[in-house]
């Protein structure tokens, strides 16, 4: 029987427990490539035979930067852990300077890419990385080495009692990981995680995931590299879940028809966008058909879990159900009965809807340092309250500061960061984990996150404003896209806001309003102004007298990864955006 204490155990007890015929599948030309649980195994240990050949040691670090999910970064995953070296996950998406920071701050010996993209960002900066021995890719790309060469390489089995001895050498105590964060401010730091934070946090989390052992399946297209989605894989293996790779996230629509999942995970960004998807569809219907679809929107923005409600609800609500919400499941696939979500915090009214349509989103709460699980919502015996991240998993202690600051304790806390003893001293304090979250914990234990404790600031008269909690709600109007909300030190808070640009052209048809064709246009035009106004008023009679929206400003362009407003994981990078957008902050404040 496999004990699992390494992250390399997860696909032989998968293989013992369920020996899946589609561990694996990725799309190619296509068609769904499926590997078998045991192909899995077989491909991994030919890698790990090939990095013997090719002189890799314990310790040392590989590199492995993939543009989407896809079976040979599992391959690979495996096949370098069984060395003893460690898998050193990159963002696609990060500048050239970072890619050379990250490579050379791990010293990483090899690098394996998916694509031509990624490709000419590492060649770019090859020369000044003196550790980098060798770059392989995952796509057939001219002049550059494909990973199966270490398929061949490791074809012959004469070493493969080394890669065993190498094996049996590696400790659950031991590092199986290092993964940058994509920090909003500063250099990205590496979180050192061994194989016992990756291995107890999955052990530990799996009880809150009703999975049907065996019989599930699993569409994955959130960032292998965050550990989020990466734990989420071992947690697929470890209950025997055929995992199909979404192409992309223009492709995840296709992808759900195609695959018909039966769980996904996701960060709310995009639940919040197939949420104004359907929302959009339905303002298109017309009569009768347009009436019921509202009503059931309503009926389900007002949900409660466990029959709260009442009777009359839960009758009105097993009508919305079949009329209008099975059409909602049938969109996401017809088989969806779970998305996880994390990363950030989920509006309330989302995690309401999409409970009553009977797509339950279970809200958890982690960090990178934390492998990542802290908290995590169930639906089963009660552990499911909407506006909290869910209560803490086993074997993890979470206690609240005195000055909010949320702290943990467990064998999922990491070992440290990278080569940074002070910031790592900083983080682990008298043997907790300061999260740099600002929670509370209510009398039925729900962990309920309310800020970043880095990001809450005080006006100049004082009052301490949480910008989080402010956003959320305003990104509750359709009308607004993202939002930053400013004011540290300054008389009043404000804020810097990207219209929902799409939204607001639908809106000026219906209005018969002319907009002008870009989006510098749209962002100056009066009436958009005026109406974003009127939802700014409103939204802002939630709040205290000392935390509402006094000024705005539209910005010009769509905020993205690119273009510097958010991170990889699409959390704002307010430091940038404030930089970007100084001109606009020095005229909501007068400053000339």
């Amino acid at each position: 029987m496999v004990t699992i204490t390494r992250l390399f155990d997860f696909p032989y007890y998968q293989q013992e427990t369920y020996n899946l015929p589609v561990a694996l599948a990725t799309k190619k030309n296509g068609v769904w490539e499926k590997t078998s649980s045991s192909e899995y195994i077989a491909k991994a240990n030919a890698v790990s035979r090939a990095l013997l050949r090719l002189g890799v040691q314990k310790d040392d670090k590989i590199a492995l930067i993939t543009s989407n999910n896809r079976t040979e970064w599992n391959i690979m995953d495996i096949g370098i852990q069984q060395t003893g070296a460690q898998n050193v996950p990159v963002y696609p998406t990060i500048s050239e300077e970072d890619y050379e920071y990250i490579l050379n701050h791990s010293g990483s010996i090899y690098c394996f890419v998916s694509d031509e993209e990624v490709l000419q960002k590492v060649n770019a900066i090859k020369a000044n990385v003196p550790t980098l021995k060798d770059v392989y890719s995952f796509n057939e790309i001219s002049g550059c080495k494909h990973w199966t060469e270490l398929l061949s390489l490791g074809a012959d089995e004469s070493n493969q009692q080394e890669v065993e001895a190498r094996k049996d050498s590696i400790k659950e105590d031991d590092l199986a990981t290092i993964i940058y964060t994509s920090g909003t401010t500063g250099r990205p730091k590496g979180v050192m995680l061994s194989h016992k934070n990756i291995v107890s946090n999955v052990l530990d989390s799996a009880p809150r995931i009703p999975f049907d052992a065996g019989k599930s399946t699993a569409l994955s297209f959130l960032p292998i590299c965050h550990i989020f989605e990466r734990m989420i894989l071992y947690i697929y293996q470890y209950y025997g879940v055929s995992v199909y790779f979404g192409e992309s996230i223009e492709k995840i629509s296709d992808n759900l028809k195609e695959v018909r999942p039966t769980v996904i995970t996701a960060v709310p960004r995009l639940l919040e966008k197939v949420y104004d998807k359907i929302y959009a569809k339905g303002a298109e219907l017309t009569g009768i058909k347009k009436k019921l679809f509202f009503w059931a929107i309503d009926l389900g923005l007002r949900y409660e879990p466990y029959g709260a409600n009442g009777f009359w609800y839960e009758f009105q609500l097993k009508i919305a159900r079949k009329l209008i919400f099975s059409k909602w499941k049938e969109g996401l696939g017809g088989r969806l009965d779970l998305m996880v979500s994390g990363s950030a915090a989920l509006q309330p009214r989302l995690s309401r809807v999409f409970a009553a349509a009977e797509i339950p989103v279970m809200e958890g709460y982690g960090l990178s340092e934390t492998s990542p699980v802290i908290a995590v919502n169930d639906q089963r015996n009660k552990g499911f309250k909407i506006g909290t991240v869910g209560k803490p998993i086993r074997n993890i202690e979470v206690k609240i500061a005195e000055d909010g600051e949320i702290l943990c304790k467990g064998p999922n806390v990491m070992l440290g960061y990278y080569k940074d003893e002070e910031k790592t001293a900083e983080a682990l304090q008298n043997g907790y984990f300061h999260t740099g979250d600002i929670g509370e914990i209510d009398s039925e234990g729900f962990l309920k996150i309310t800020d970043r404790k880095k990001e809450m600031f005080k006006t100049s008269g004082g009052k301490y404003i949480a910008p989080q909690l402010i956003e959320n709600a305003m990104k509750q109007s359709r009308f607004i896209e993202q939002i930053m909300v400013i004011g540290d030190g300054e008389k009043m808070p404000a804020a810097f806001i990207q219209p929902n640009f799409e939204f607001v052209k639908e809106w000026a048809k219906i209005n018969k309003v002319t907009l002008g064709n870009t989006t510098a246009e749209i962002a100056s035009n009066p009436e958009v102004i005026k109406r974003i106004d009127k939802e700014i008023e409103s939204i802002n009679e939630k709040f205290g007298n000392w935390e509402k929206i006094k000024r705005f400003e539209l910005t010009p362009d769509v905020w993205s990864i690119d273009g510097g407003q958010l991170t990889p994981t699409l959390k704002l990078k307010r430091k940038n955006i404030r930089e970007i957008y100084k001109n606009l902050y020095a005229k909501i404040y007068d400053h000339n």
